[in-house]
């Protein structure tokens, strides 16, 4: 329990540490107005030295609340809101609450940004093992309990993959895995988004239309081992600026995330939301 809280406070400080600094605040504020640039344009937008916009992305990523990824030969920064949550949750809260109401507002703003490009990511740190999360994510009886969905699939690149949610099962040639590194990395495409999803989601004729007429997004789950968690990082990439797609499973997510993360760390999840 000691060195529970001992890495929990650990945590915290990083954050602290990061947003004290008015020059970190000013780069989370590009990433909040534009999310996923590169180091040459955050330089550019900030009217910064590289070697010291490099220095605070280093102080950023190491709290948590800037994540990476590559895009060709293009490494993008992505503000990651969730480290910010849990001081407000686990910390703030217990002790003043205006400060607390404060950071509150700060997470908000953060997590609401404008979402101009095609990728929407995020990442979080569970306490647990990374084949027990690639098992949390592949397994039905894990994915039914905080997702509410389960795959039939054997989780083969190539391979198609059947999505059952509420007793609705939808399937598509297009629904394929993409990538399966047991215990380090998955990726599939997305579901289709049929008359029969549309109606039992609440969504009418023209949304669906809206839907269908966009390119179909693939998501991305990277594990990375750290002590005795593992960094997960969720990539959703929409296919094209603005997709409606990425607007839905930018809310559903993070709730999502949270409640697997749960699950992993207490054996109970939080009730379970679509991520479109």
């Amino acid at each position: 329990m000691a060195a529970f809280l001992a890495g929990e406070a650990a945590d915290v400080d990083e954050v602290f540490k990061a947003l004290a600094d008015a020059s970190r605040r000013r780069l989370l504020d590009s990433l909040n107005a534009r999310n996923g640039q590169t180091l040459r344009e955050l330089c550019a937008g900030l009217a910064m030295a590289r070697q010291s916009v490099s220095k605070h992305l280093a102080v950023l990523e190491a709290a948590g609340v800037v994540t990476t990824a590559w895009q060709g030969r293009e490494k993008l920064h992505f503000l990651n809101a969730a480290p910010i949550n849990a001081v407000a949750d686990r910390w703030l809260s217990r002790y003043d609450r205006a400060r607390a109401a404060a950071l509150a507002d700060l997470t908000t703003a953060l997590e609401q940004g404008p979402m101009e490009n095609h990728l929407f990511t995020y990442t979080t740190y569970i306490r647990t093992t990374p084949q027990r999360l690639w098992q949390a994510l592949t397994d039905p009886a894990f994915t039914r309990r905080y997702w509410g969905v389960a795959f039939e699939t054997d989780w083969r690149p190539g391979s198609p993959m059947v999505w059952v949610e509420n007793g609705v099962k939808i399937e598509d040639p297009e629904q394929v895995v993409l990538e399966a590194e047991p215990g380090r990395r998955l990726a599939y495409t997305w579901h289709t988004f049929t008359p029969r999803w549309a109606e039992t989601n609440g969504f009418d004729a023209a949304a669906r239309a809206t839907l269908t007429g966009q390119p179909r997004s693939t998501v991305t789950f990277d594990l990375e081992p750290v002590g005795d968690a593992v960094k997960l990082t969720v990539t959703h990439d929409g296919g094209r600026p603005g997709a409606t797609v990425l607007e839905l499973v930018g809310e559903g997510w993070p709730a999502l995330l949270s409640s697997l993360k749960t699950l992993l760390e207490t054996g109970q999840p939080l009730p379970a939301g679509p991520t479109g």
